[in-house]
């Protein structure tokens, strides 16, 4: 079954990055196209910011940008093309990869937050995997079933983290005092403990971003 996720990733080379970090009240925004060459490095944007000349002074120096060109500028808003230099670390092409679409992409803190379209779960696990290796902050905030009902959430968790904490409160790992340890936990689904502390904690994280925190806010 097909999801839609939304993540939220961080890395000083993601593309633009610098020159969000660089300027404040600066939004950005990846225009759509219908269709994507995988391999590509040159991407539409659409681009906020008040004053172009300190926009493309910044752009001149940012180093995921090797060029640029502008199509339209229109009351602070401009639209260009650009395109990345080698360094620039990009989920587009892992994305293509596994069949998936990016449906929205637009800037949020220090970051991207990104709407994709994937075939299935494990799709979302081989992002996660290219995000780790790559050094990228990836934060899953919500996944959705896209069924005829409109899908089910699962409150931001992989399918791993989903197993580690069901198994860990099945097992009495919360209760006060605890039922059982981690050493113990881990055994159950065949993990080390570093392992299975590694994959609570991050799902306790997306849980807590999925259902408490705001995090588009």
């Amino acid at each position: 079954m097909s999801i839609t996720t939304k993540i939220h990733i961080e890395h000083e080379r993601l593309a633009l990055v610098p020159t969000l970090q660089n300027l404040e009240d600066i939004a950005i925004r990846v225009i759509t196209q219908g269709n994507t060459d995988p391999g590509s490095t040159v991407f539409p944007f659409l681009i906020e910011y008040r004053d172009r000349d300190r926009l493309e002074e910044m752009l001149d120096a940012d180093p995921t940008v090797q060029s640029y060109e502008l199509v339209d500028w229109t009351d602070q808003t401009g639209i260009y093309y650009i395109e990345h230099t080698p360094k620039t670390k990009l989920i587009s092409t892992v994305v293509t990869d596994v069949n998936g679409f990016l449906v929205h992409t637009e800037t949020k803190g220090n970051g991207w937050l990104v709407r994709l379209l994937l075939p299935d779960r494990e799709a979302l696990n081989t992002i996660w995997e290219y995000a780790n290796e790559n050094g990228i902050s990836l934060d899953i905030i919500e996944i959705y079933g896209n069924t005829d009902t409109g899908g089910e959430s699962s409150y931001g968790l992989t399918d791993e983290q989903l197993t580690a904490l069901i198994t860990a409160y099945e097992h009495g790992y919360f209760g006060e005092p605890r039922d059982i340890s981690l050493n113990e936990v881990a055994d159950e689904i065949g993990l080390s403990s570093t392992a299975m502390s590694g994959r609570l904690r991050r799902g306790m994280r997306n849980l807590i971003a999925a259902t408490i925190i705001d995090r588009e806010e």
